[in-house]
Parts: structure tokens; C-alpha cells; sequence
């Protein structure tokens, strides 16, 4: 019997720690070679570690939240006849420092994605046998089950490796049948305690980067969006014309997109960074525009590169497609970073007002509220009118009051009269 000690590989990009975000098991249970044992992340991208080999795990070294160093052993396996293999030279040795790197993770997939077949191997006990043993599934799968309160043991696997899937996890959602709730349930005294681990953590760490070491102006605007509707309906075909087969269905961002580029083409200190350690503000001349959106991790903030160049149907097709990775967690690493202004929208929760944190080292962020129809003065009486309110914010250090309110009066008259949009000037 051989014990092999499992380090935390190199992650790439010149990481040197990673935080762990989930054990996939504990001492005593029973892996396979290419089972994966963890996962950790790095900035927003989480890898998952597999096993290299078969065998017992004897012992693990961190806890949940914990960032640790790569290179350091967070895991001892006992394998049986690899002592044998080793001295002819069939497997590399425990502490070999010269095994690949990439043998020993693999990033995180989506759940439709199918892992290539596993060679079938000596006969091992089931690691998956009894109720105490961890079911197998990705942390996208696991963090959706307990939000809906469900116990993966419970859950039948179809994926490779005996793996939970998403697919898996919504079959037994449509299948299961809930009992009544008794009536008049005793009080809950019960206190959860929920550490701040993975993304959570980071995005907890970034907004309060932003809000220690900028000084927010948040400047409110009311639009009125009926012309732009009005468009709107049109160019998305509603009278069977207007929108083309391959065209996306156009929401309001994209034509919000289009008008931000052509406001900061009069302004372009808005599409910049602030190195305040550096006192340099950055302005740049691609227009990278970050969407934040809501996923069950957390909120991330997918980019939509070079805005200027891109068409309203182009951006409507681009924001689509990242937001589907993000919400799936298959976005990639680029896509995750390197916007130089934020949109911030709550949709229809989006409410009168709100206070958008600008995207630190960015100098302004734009807050979209709820549409609504409400009265309007034209002069002479009230009519109904879709009615929006902006919400942005900017970094006062840079940007003065001034400034900020010229920029939004320029996105203003530009969504108020939408085919100034598409007039190049």
C-alpha cells in the first residue's frame, strides 16, 4: 500500500494561491482516477481538481473558504499495488514535481457537456454506496439543489461517472410530490450560519474596495422611452415585419449600448479607469460595456467587447449569448473582465431609484429602473406615457457633477429620440 500526497496544482496565468470552495470528499470514502475530489477558484473561474489515481483518501488538509498556495498537499490517497508500478517506472513517483499540470484539472463544465469515457478499471467498491457517501455533481448543480432544499442522495444520476447533472436534478423536481404543510407549525428558533465563501466572498471584497476608495455622485434622470418602444415593436417584427429570421429579439440594453457610445464619443473621460495609486485615469478608446447580471453563484459582470463596432442587432445578439454562459457558469475568464463602463439593471424589480456601485477601477456606472406607464405634462394636459428612470453613478474624483449630468442628458435625448441613435454624426 502507497500513500500519495495530491498538491494543489498550478492553475495557470500565474496564480500562486487559489480559494477552495468545495470538498467533493472526506476521509475514508473511496475515488477513482479522474473523480474530481474539489474544486477552488481563482479570481471568478472555478476549476475542479480530479483524483490521479485510485484508492482511499487517508487525509485532507483545508477548509471550506480557505485560500491556499499551490504546490501545497491537500490531499493523501492510499493506492494499492502502485509501489510495484513505480519501480518500473509505469506511473511517476509520489512526490514527483514533474507531473503535468494539466492532468490534474479540468475547468468546470456545463452540465450538457459529455466527459469523454473513463477506461474501465480493476474492480473497486462502489464510492457511492450507502447513504452517507457524497453524491457526485458539479458546485453549479449542488448550489441549485440547496436552494431548493433537496438532497442530491436522493437524486437518480445519468451523467458520466455516476455524476449528478442539471438535467438530473430538474427531472426529480418535476417528479417528486410534496407533502401537505400541516397547519399551525411550531415557531422556527433555528439560526443558520452561512460562511462568505467563492464568489460571494470576491464580490463582497470588490464592493467594498469600490465604496472605501471611491466617493459615489449618483446622478437620477426620468426618460421618456414611448418613442423608443414604439421602435422598439417594430424592429422586433411585431406587425410581421422589421426583424429578420437570423436577427435576435431586441430588448432595451442594446439600444442603450448604442446610445452610450455615442455620448462618449462627446465625453470620453466617462469610458475610463482611475489608477489612484498611480494617479493616472486611463481613457480608452474601445468601448467595453459590462452587463451585470444576476446568476445563482452570485453577481458577475459579462463583457460586451468593442460596442462601437457593433450594430444594435450585434449587441442584442452578444448580450444574449453572455448572459446565457454566465447564468449557465460556462463563461469564460475573458469575458468575465476588462469592461471600462457598467450597466446595472434590475429589470422589472428595477424599481424609482437605486445607487449602482461603480465597477472599481471604472468612473461611472449606469443604473436602468422599471418602465412604467405614468402621467406626463405635455404642456397643455396629462397623457399616459412609458416613463423610465436612470440611475447612475460616477467617480466624483474624476468626474465632477457637471460632468456626469451632461453625460446622462445626452443619453437622455438620445433613448427620447431614438433614430438619432442610428444617425452617424
Amino acid at each position: 500500500m502507497v500513500e500519495r500526497m495530491i498538491k494543489l496544482p498550478d492553475v495557470g496565468e500565474g496564480v500562486a494561491e487559489a480559494e477552495l470552495v468545495e470538498w467533493h470528499v472526506d476521509v475514508g470514502d473511496l475515488v477513482r482516477e479522474d473523480m474530481v475530489i474539489a474544486a477552488v477558484m481563482t479570481g471568478k473561474a472555478t476549476v475542479e481538481i480530479p483524483s490521479p489515481v485510485d484508492g482511499e483518501v487517508t487525509w485532507r488538509h483545508g477548509e471550506v473558504g480557505d485560500v491556499i498556495a499551490t504546490g501545497t498537499v491537500i490531499l493523501k490517497i492510499r493506492t494499492a499495488g502502485e509501489a510495484e508500478r513505480e519501480e518500473q517506472g509505469e506511473v511517476p513517483a509520489a512526490d514527483d514535481p514533474a507531473e503535468p499540470a494539466h492532468k490534474l484539472i479540468q475547468p468546470l463544465k456545463a452540465s450538457h457537456e459529455v466527459s469523454p469515457q473513463v477506461p474501465e478499471k480493476a474492480p473497486l467498491p462502489d464510492v457511492r454506496s450507502g447513504q452517507s457517501a457524497r453524491p457526485l455533481a458539479s458546485p453549479a448543480v449542488r448550489l441549485k439543489a440547496r436552494e431548493a432544499g433537496i438532497d442530491l442522495r436522493h437524486v437518480a444520476a445519468t451523467g458520466p461517472a455516476g455524476r449528478i447533472t442539471h438535467d438530473d436534478l430538474d427531472a426529480f423536481v418535476r417528479s417528486a410530490h410534496r407533502e401537505p404543510v400541516a397547519s399551525g407549525p411550531a415557531p422556527d428558533t433555528t439560526i443558520h450560519e452561512v460562511k462568505v465563501v467563492g464568489l460571494r466572498r470576491r464580490i463582497a471584497e470588490r464592493m467594498a474596495l469600490s465604496k472605501s476608495r471611491i466617493p459615489h455622485i449618483t446622478y437620477v434622470e426620468e426618460v421618456d422611452m414611448t418613442a423608443l418602444e414604439e421602435l422598439r415593436a417594430r424592429l422586433n417584427g411585431a406587425d410581421g415585419k422589421g426583424r429578420k429570421p437570423d436577427q435576435p429579439k431586441l430588448t432595451i440594453l442594446p439600444f442603450l449600448i448604442r446610445a452610450m457610445v455615442k455620448a462618449i464619443a462627446q465625453q470620453p473621460d466617462i469610458n475610463a479607469h482611475f489608477d489612484d495609486e498611480a494617479g493616472v485615469v486611463r481613457q480608452f478608446g474601445g468601448v467595453h460595456v459590462g452587463i451585470a447580471a444576476q446568476t445563482p453563484a452570485g453577481l458577475v459582470v459579462p463583457v460586451v467587447r468593442h460596442a462601437e463596432a457593433r450594430d444594435i442587432f450585434d449587441c442584442a445578439r452578444e448580450v444574449a449569448r453572455l448572459g446565457e454562459a454566465a447564468r449557465n457558469g460556462t463563461a469564460q475568464r475573458e469575458e468575465l473582465s476588462g469592461s471600462t463602463i457598467t450597466i446595472s439593471s434590475l429589470g422589472a424589480l428595477g424599481g424609482i431609484v437605486s445607487t449602482p456601485v461603480i465597477n472599481h477601477p471604472e468612473v461611472a456606472i449606469i443604473g436602468v429602473n422599471k418602465l412604467a406607464i405614468r402621467p406626463h405634462w405635455d404642456g397643455m394636459q396629462f397623457v399616459p406615457r412609458k416613463m423610465m428612470n436612470l440611475s447612475s453613478s460616477f467617480d466624483h474624483r474624476v468626474i465632477d457633477g457637471w460632468d456626469a449630468a451632461s453625460f446622462v442628458q445626452r443619453l437622455k435625448a438620445l433613448l427620447e429620440t431614438p433614430a438619432l441613435i442610428f444617425v452617424d454624426a
